[in-house]
């Protein structure tokens, strides 16, 4: 399905978006303590586009938004692989969501996250991330939860440097995210927004089998070139 916006919309899809992420990324070109992190789904074909671009290595943080209770699209907060835990205080105070409330979210959605994790994972090991440099890739950011809870685990397993890499955000979340990252990469920062698939053409929801295919690639180029090392 294709999603029409009545403003100017710059990206075609996501894997337009990760070829316009990389050349702002090229400082990182080829440097083996340096991990391009994808946000799934959608960040994953993104973040495909930049590791393949610039010789890096992929792999996923796996995260999880959780969604005000009739307004599912809105963040109360978000939770991370690892059992990081994000809140929007802001948003629970204001729709005054009860403890109860958050718990029964997180539940839901720690079942999806570990879901996502066996399916897309497999036995494939989790990265090392002491002492790397992380570039954190998503489809666009509005609220940033998500974002939020991604650089907390990173941090919690010992990342030197985090980059945040995505193709459009509000200003407004940018400034903050700027205030808890190393760097922040976003080459659209629309003055007016709204959802972020107004700012695509194809903003088509990516399918399980589509993250598994773009990560065994992914994998299968990484252990290629250890080999011929």
């Amino acid at each position: 399905m294709k999603r029409h916006c009545s403003i100017e919309i710059p990206i075609a899809d996501r894997k337009a978006a990760g070829q316009a992420l990389a050349p702002l990324l090229n400082a990182y070109r080829g440097r083996a303590n340096t991990l391009v992190l994808a946000l799934p789904r959608g960040g994953v074909p993104v973040a495909y586009e930049i590791a393949m671009a610039l010789g890096l290595r992929l792999d996923l943080m796996p995260v999880r938004k959780l969604g005000v209770p009739f307004h599912e699209e809105l963040a109360m907060g978000a939770i991370a692989s690892g059992g990081v835990r994000y809140l929007n205080t802001d948003v629970v105070n204001t729709h005054r969501i009860d403890g109860s409330t958050q718990e029964a979210a997180v539940e839901r959605e720690l079942k999806e996250l570990n879901r996502r994790e066996r399916a897309y994972r497999g036995d494939h090991p989790l990265p090392d991330l002491r002492d790397q440099q992380v570039i954190l890739v998503d489809d666009g950011l509005a609220t940033g939860a998500t974002m939020r809870a991604a650089i907390q685990a990173v941090r919690d397993r010992g990342a030197a440097r985090v980059i945040v890499a995505v193709p459009v955000a509000p200003s407004d979340t940018l400034a903050e995210l700027r205030e808890e990252v190393d760097e922040v990469a976003c080459p659209f920062v629309p003055q007016w927004f709204s959802a972020i698939g107004c700012w695509y053409i194809d903003f088509s929801q990516v399918a399980d089998h589509e993250v598994i295919d773009l990560l065994k690639n992914a994998w299968g180029r990484d252990l290629q070139v250890r080999t011929q090392s």
